[in-house]
């Protein structure tokens, strides 16, 4: 064990990451993913990234067993859902998805939207890692489910693009 991995495993290494910086993977449905702190830089306490959506996409609803959600709304309208709520989420607003609850999001702006999202404990990365795999295949809504159940999650529902349809745009959700 060297002593870089002793600290980060004390918890005392700590994490600094300029703008770009972080391991980036393509997000099937979306843009780039850009796993900012994992699992290994904090003993297991938190993952955390920066996604960007293009318009109109988003996840299926779903649900984590395992890991509590932040998701910040850095850039871009967007709306998320959690549990029957559906509400409309410009930049700085926050979703915090308690573990077991139903939910999801949707960029409904005109433009790629970014979003900074934590997981706690850590856990999400490798599904993550293994979901860019399959960018730009027809088989990335299975992969979804099929790798999700992999790490606890569970989808429940399609995305609010099919249950909750908005025209993407400067009006959409008004």
């Amino acid at each position: 064990m060297t002593d870089r991995d002793a600290d980060i495993a004390a918890g005392t290494q700590g994490v600094f990451l300029r703008p770009g910086e972080g391991l980036s993977v393509q997000n099937p449905v979306g843009g780039p993913l850009v796993l900012k702190v994992r699992g290994q830089d904090t003993a297991g306490a938190l993952t955390a990234l920066e996604s960007t959506a293009a318009p109109g996409e988003g996840p299926p609803l779903h649900v984590h067993a395992n890991e509590d959600e932040l998701i910040l709304v850095l850039a871009g309208t967007f709306r998320f859902r959690v549990e029957d709520q559906i509400h409309e989420a410009p930049a700085g607003a926050l979703m915090l998805v308690p573990r077991g609850a139903r939910h999801t999001w949707q960029n409904i702006g005109a433009e790629p939207g970014r979003l900074f999202v934590v997981f706690t404990p850590s856990g999400m990365e490798g599904f993550f890692e293994r979901f860019s795999e399959h960018a730009g295949s027809d088989s990335a809504k299975d992969a979804f489910r099929r790798l999700g159940a992999d790490v606890g999650m569970d989808v429940v529902g399609p995305p609010l693009a099919d249950s909750d349809p908005v025209e993407p745009g400067p009006s959409a959700g008004r």
